[in-house]
Formats: structure tokens, C-alpha cells, sequence
């Protein structure tokens, strides 16, 4: 006999088979159950607070070539940039005085020793004049032990390194088959993250071309295996200079995409509780209150843009990111009224570590 909705949510550990029936429910009852459970069991285990990771889009210089990316090497309509060294200690002073705690610092993937001694640099300024009493996120692609281990000394505390999809064959309908955007490699690396002490994180795309639910139940079981401490995750939306666009008619429908980012965030915090699960842009692409109904679906991160307005349209791995033309001060500005509206309250001046990754490293 078929199980209810209820008895699933009930499960100590869910199976494949009920995570692929989650995520393929339909009825508007049956997911607002889930959503409402994600929300339940947030609250428990680390409770109804959002942490604020002020984002600082650093370079769209790139060396990779993947598929669904806008700032992909071989996508010659992009301005490429580097913001300067004022650029970002401005933006981190800025994260600092509006008490967000936390930052993250993201690049196109870059390699050698000039780009590794970039960020190590910029982590040792930005808590020099921060007093250190910001925690900083990379988001710098996959790199060498050795580089994670310097960023990890000058101050870096978390790095998030997406999988993107746990699917071989559907990671290579993403990403050219060479060794320059090897699986493996990135495996790899997020052992490596793990080894040299960061709070870990990855996460995948929604909605891509070719994804079955079965491949969406296998990220959610993946990310259990990897016992990963954070998780940034959203809709695939496409961009059109890229090879992926080809395959733009053949998506679910945008509001489809939603809805099952919306239960793959749901899904994934009541399968692990103490994790942070960010509330991505993308969603809020693809509906005006996207970030409030992730938050509500069971995230704890929001994370405010804070790069330079001018060099922020240089950075669009997607098509209609929002919020192109709002400055640092107007987009933080309403985000308080925003989230208390929904019953959540803001961590100001907190640095929101992954309980997950304090339970994880104390045992």
C-alpha cells in the first residue's frame, strides 16, 4: 500500500523511492504539507533566524567552458572585470558597519599562483579592516590542497563548491568531457575543502534539460553521504549565449522549476536539519517573493549583493537576474521589514556558522 504524505515526513531516514515521490507531488495540499514540515523542523533545529552573507562578485574572468554559465570563457559578448582592492574592502566595510556577519567572496574559476595570492591577500585586508569580525565564504572554483589550505590560514572560514549535478552523464551534457572539467575533479576537491578544515558546501541546478527526479532524489542522498555543512541550490534558469540554450524548449515550465526548488530545499532540511541552506537569487528570478518563499520552504541564508552596481550586469551566469540596478544601500535597505514579515528574524552581527559542521567536528 502506498504511503501517505505524512508517514514519509515521518521517516528517521527517507529512501530514494519517497524522495522521488515527494518531489513529484502535485497536488497544492500535499507539497504546502511538505513545505510546512521543512518549516516545522528548521525551526526546531536551528531555529526561525536568517543569516547575512553580503555578496561580492570579485571577477568574471573565467578559464572554464561550461555549458549553462554566461561568464564561460568561450562567451566573447562579456565584459570581463576585476574589481579593485578599495572596491572590495569598501563593500566588506559596508557588509561590517550594516552587521552582516558574514561575506562571500565569488570569482569565475581561475588557477596559478597570481589568483591564489589574489584572494590570499584580500582575506588578510578584509579583517584588517574589519577588526575581524567578519566570516568570509569563497566561492572560487576547484584549486589545489595547498591553495585551500592558505586561504583557510588567511582567514577564509567556509567555501562553497556546486556539483552542480551528481549525474555523470548529465554532469557531461553540462560541461565539455576533458579533463579540464573532470567529475572527478571535483569530487576531489570538495575532500580536499573538507580536509583543510572549511565548512563545506555545494549544491546543484533545478530544472536542467534531461534531469528526472531520480537524479534530483540522488543529489538530496549525495549531500547526506558527503555530510556537507551548507548547501547553496536553485532553479537552472538558462542564458542565452550559451550552448545550453539550444535546449531552452525542451525545460519544465518556469513556475515547475519553482515549485521543485522550492521542495528540494524543503526535502533536504528535514533530511538535514542543522545545515544552512541558502535562499538563492535565482529563485527570486523566477517569482517577484522567491527569496521569502525559500526562507519559508525551510533556508536560513539570504545573501545581498554587494558588488559594485557598474560591474554587477558583467556578472550574469543567467538570464533576468534581478536587482541589476539597485546599490548595496537600497536592495539591504527594506530586507528587515521583508523577513520579519514571514516571521523570521535577521542574525545582525552574526557570523551564522553550520551547526551542522559544529555537531560534525565536535564528535
Amino acid at each position: 500500500m502506498k504511503m501517505q504524505v505524512s508517514e514519509m515526513l515521518a521517516q528517521q531516514k527517507m529512501t530514494k523511492e519517497m524522495l522521488v515521490e515527494l518531489l513529484g507531488l502535485t497536488g497544492q495540499t500535499d507539497r504546502q504539507t511538505v513545505l510546512d514540515h521543512a518549516l516545522a523542523v528548521k525551526a526546531a533545529s536551528v531555529g526561525r533566524k536568517v543569516y547575512l552573507r553580503g555578496l561580492i562578485e570579485l571577477s568574471n574572468v573565467c578559464g572554464k567552458n561550461c555549458f549553462y554559465c554566461g561568464i564561460r570563457a568561450g562567451n566573447k559578448q562579456v565584459h570581463r572585470y576585476t574589481l579593485a582592492e578599495k572596491e572590495v574592502i569598501d563593500a566588506a566595510v559596508f557588509a561590517w558597519k550594516h552587521q552582516f556577519g558574514s561575506l562571500v567572496i565569488q570569482t569565475g574559476e581561475q588557477s596559478g599562483e597570481g589568483f591564489a595570492l589574489l584572494i590570499e591577500q584580500l582575506l588578510i585586508r578584509i579583517h584588517e579592516h574589519t577588526r575581524h569580525e567578519l566570516t568570509i565564504t569563497l566561492s572560487c572554483g576547484e584549486q589545489p590542497a595547498e591553495v585551500y589550505q592558505r586561504w583557510k590560514k588567511a582567514g577564509a572560514d567556509r567555501y562553497l563548491l556546486r556539483i552542480e549535478t551528481t549525474n555523470r552523464q548529465l554532469y557531461y551534457t553540462i560541461h565539455p568531457n576533458d579533463a579540464h572539467h573532470a567529475y572527478e575533479n571535483r569530487l576531489e576537491a570538495l575532500h580536499h575543502l573538507r580536509n583543510s578544515g572549511f565548512q563545506v558546501g555545494t549544491g546543484v541546478m533545478i530544472g536542467l534539460p534531461g534531469q528526472t527526479l531520480e537524479n534530483l532524489a540522488d543529489d538530496l542522498l549525495f549531500f547526506q553521504k558527503m555530510d556537507v555543512d551548507m548547501v547553496g541550490m536553485g532553479p537552472y534558469i538558462e542564458h542565452a549565449d550559451t550552448p545550453l540554450y539550444s535546449l531552452a524548449d525542451t525545460l519544465r515550465p518556469p513556475k515547475e522549476r519553482f515549485e521543485l526548488s522550492l521542495l528540494m530545499i524543503a526535502l533536504l532540511r528535514i533530511n538535514m536539519p542543522y545545515i544552512n541552506i541558502a535562499s538563492s537569487t535565482a529563485l527570486e528570478t523566477l517569482d517577484p517573493l522567491g527569496r521569502q518563499k525559500g526562507l519559508l520552504a525551510g533556508a536560513n541564508v539570504v545573501m545581498p549583493n554587494l558588488t559594485p552596481v557598474s560591474d554587477r550586469v558583467n556578472y550574469q551566469l543567467y538570464n533576468n537576474k534581478p536587482n541589476l540596478d539597485k546599490d548595496a544601500s537600497t536592495s539591504t535597505a527594506s530586507l528587515n521589514t521583508v523577513i520579519s514579515e514571514i516571521g523570521e528574524t535577521i542574525g545582525f552581527a552574526e557570523p551564522g556558522n553550520s551547526l551542522h559542521f559544529k555537531r560534525r567536528t565536535a564528535k
